[in-house]
């Protein structure tokens, strides 16, 4: 019986995050690198890149107790946790962040938020995200948090799709987890 391994935030050099990421899928491990498109201006062209949307991060599924190979992965600098002691990211939290990533929705890195008002997008590809509601520019955002980088992302949402987390919890129908 194998168990279910957890995911973890791994320190990583920063820019070698897609390189870091390819070497730890070729030695067998699950690794996640969020992105996302960004436009930069040149004088003469404007090129879209695919940067990470932690950077200098990225998460890998593991078995802590075996976390020499990836330790010993070039461009990985440690594993995030207390101490010596990897802490895993909750998988709601990662679920989330693979959520926006695959949508169609643009996202951003955002800055770490510790209040705010909690919500829930009620319907379409984001159904079931929870974070906080921002406001940038006419714009509504819901920001989701990885509490342990204190880093976060922001998806551009339709107000009508976004319910106080309060009232979404009892709401009827399926949820996502």
């Amino acid at each position: 019986m194998s168990a279910v391994l957890e995911w973890y935030a791994l320190d990583v050099r920063q820019r070698t995050e897609h390189f870091t990421a390819q070497l730890l899928h070729q030695k067998g491990y699950k690794p996640f690198l969020p992105t996302y498109l960004l436009k930069r201006r040149w004088s003469d062209r404007v090129k879209v890149l695919n940067q990470p949307l932690f950077s200098g991060y990225l998460f890998c599924r593991f078995d802590p107790l075996v976390r020499l190979p990836v330790l010993t992965t070039p461009g990985v600098i440690s594993i995030v946790g207390a101490g010596k002691e990897p802490s895993p990211v909750p998988e709601r939290e990662i679920e989330a962040v693979w959520k926006i990533v695959n949508s169609a929705v643009s996202a951003e890195p955002w800055p770490y938020l510790k209040c705010g008002d909690s919500v829930t997008i009620s319907e379409g590809p984001l159904r079931g995200v929870e974070g906080i509601l921002a406001v940038v520019k006419n714009a509504y955002k819901v920001v989701v948090s990885i509490n342990l980088l204190q880093r976060s992302v922001a998806a551009e949402v339709d107000r009508a799709q976004v319910l106080p987390r309060n009232i979404a919890r009892h709401l009827p129908g399926p949820r996502n987890p």
